[in-house]
């Protein structure tokens, strides 16, 4: 089973996305009909879509769509993490049409000003409430808040994280060092997967050329069976095209075994999420 681990949908008609209004190539509508065809044309047999802004109307909307639609199944949604009755709010959640789908919850911490945001006891305590659900925490964060997500990966060993985009590394030779840095302490943590998503928009002319320390980094230190790959569409237009994403990802991964590439197309998103062939 091949799935694409991260991607987005939104429809104006329903919800404002307020990032977007700068961003002309996104400012419209995404569905499941716009990313049917380069699923079919690539062999994805399941994906995994993820909140996009922290409303909370939009977690039960991404649940109902993955009550009707084959591709979609899990979705990792928003949810407030610092006010009373979080636990409450999660079992209602599972109680609605799709509900079963809810793999993770998801907040916008580069959107955080402090870098010390996920440090913060009442965010902690809602991390834990996400974990002692069952569910996934997954982790968006600036280059200098990874620091902060590292150590609340190591200090909440009973959670399951996942890393999005890898942790939204500065690529080139600025940045490789320190990340590579914390990706090695990350990696020492059993408790956390790392999306290989979201990078491609951060390249120029060459990314495979562009991105390739950073995958030998990744699957040096993390592994196949801890990555898992995310097309990070439509975000990912802004750079290239669902199949050039695809291509990138598949010759980053070019040396591995044909079950270490499974793992890192498929597997570790599987087993992580709990998706069932």
């Amino acid at each position: 089973m091949r799935i694409d681990a991260h991607h987005h949908l939104w429809d104006l008609a329903v919800r404002d996305q307020p990032w977007t209004r700068d961003i002309p190539a996104l400012r419209r509508t995404f569905t499941t009909a716009d990313l049917r065809p380069a699923l079919d044309r690539n062999a994805i047999d399941a994906t995994v879509v993820v909140q996009t802004v922290a409303v909370a109307e939009e977690t039960p909307e991404l649940l109902a769509l993955a009550a009707t639609d084959p591709y979609v199944r899990a979705v990792v949604g928003w949810t407030g993490l610092t006010g009373p009755g979080i636990t409450d709010r999660l079992a209602e959640l599972r109680e609605l049409p799709g509900g079963p789908a809810l793999v993770g919850i998801r907040h916008g911490i580069q959107d955080e000003a402090d870098p010390e945001w996920t440090a913060r006891p009442e965010v902690r305590r809602g991390i834990e409430a996400v974990g002692a659900a069952g569910l996934v925490y997954e982790l968006l964060v600036r280059p200098d808040q990874l620091p902060a997500a590292v150590r609340t990966v190591r200090d909440l060993p009973d959670v399951r994280f996942v890393l999005d985009h890898a942790g939204n590394p500065v690529v080139g030779a600025v940045g490789l060092e320190p990340w590579t840095a914390l990706l090695t302490e990350l990696a020492g943590c059993p408790n956390v997967a790392v999306k290989v998503s979201g990078l491609v928009t951060r390249t120029g002319a060459d990314p495979a050329a562009a991105l390739r320390p950073y995958a030998d980094v990744l699957l040096t230190a993390v592994g196949p069976d801890r990555l898992m790959y995310g097309s990070d569409w439509p975000v990912c237009l802004l750079a290239a095209g669902y199949d050039e994403v695809l291509a990138v990802a598949e010759t980053l991964t070019g040396g591995l075994s044909a079950d270490e590439r499974e793992a890192v197309f498929g597997g570790t998103a599987a087993r992580w999420y709990g998706i069932a062939e």
